[in-house]
């Protein structure tokens, strides 16, 4: 068998510009500041590493903890401001028909991933879903990719991910896996070279693109 493994933010979801609002005005409510382009080196990476870093650079006074969940209640209360990414779920319904295993892994926490999963009725096609608490090491440590293919009984050669962030595409390459680097404007300025292959649009994504990446004749 062979799977597709899809990031959420900025691949699934166009949430990265939400993601960075929020964490920018929580960060400056406690006395820090950060350029964008300090914050896009961020994109992908878990929460914990993001408020970690911050909160020892800029000597927050909440602990790393209730950073956390005050960014995490503050992102649910605006999910419904978050939309799809344009034609995934065309390229979505075209891969599952193929019959490809589908599945999430995304530094975002479970509680959001199964909202988004609920909101935008993605259940009945990704199978899998792994979040930031059921890994030690998030991206770009390859080990949440490797948990959804083992989840997915799919070795790592046979698995393909899509991703929109330097940290995702590192995370997908250590896990030895085929990774297809989506250039999402809205996640800002990453660094995707290292990718199989870079799109701007899942229209650019067809089946025997796939198949070519995968080595299916």
């Amino acid at each position: 068998m062979k799977a597709i493994i899809f990031d959420m933010d900025g691949v699934i979801i166009d949430s990265e510009p939400l993601h960075m609002q929020l964490e920018r005005e929580l960060l400056e409510e406690y006395g820090g500041t950060i350029t964008r382009e300090e914050h896009e080196a961020f994109v992908g990476t878990t929460d914990y590493k993001i408020w970690s870093t911050f909160k020892e650079r800029f000597h927050l006074e909440p602990s790393v903890d209730e950073l956390i969940k005050i960014k995490r209640q503050r992102f649910m209360e605006n999910l419904h401001k978050v939309k799809l990414v344009d034609n995934f779920y065309e390229f979505m319904l075209t891969v599952y028909n193929e019959k490809y295993l589908l599945a999430l892994a995304s530094s975002n926490s479970r509680k959001i991933i199964d909202k988004v999963m609920d909101i935008f009725d993605l259940s009945k096609y990704i199978k899998v879903a792994i979040s930031a608490e059921d890994v030690s090491k998030g991206k770009p440590n390859p080990e949440i990719f490797l948990k959804a293919a083992k989840e997915l009984n799919v070795t790592p050669d046979n698995c393909l991910v899509i991703e929109d962030a330097f940290n995702g595409v590192q995370a997908a390459k250590a896990a030895g896996m085929k990774c297809v680097g989506y250039k999402n404007p809205n996640s800002g300025n990453q660094d995707l070279s290292d990718a199989d292959l870079v799109v701007e649009s899942f229209r650019q994504l067809s089946s025997d693109i796939i198949k070519g990446l995968l080595g299916e004749s």
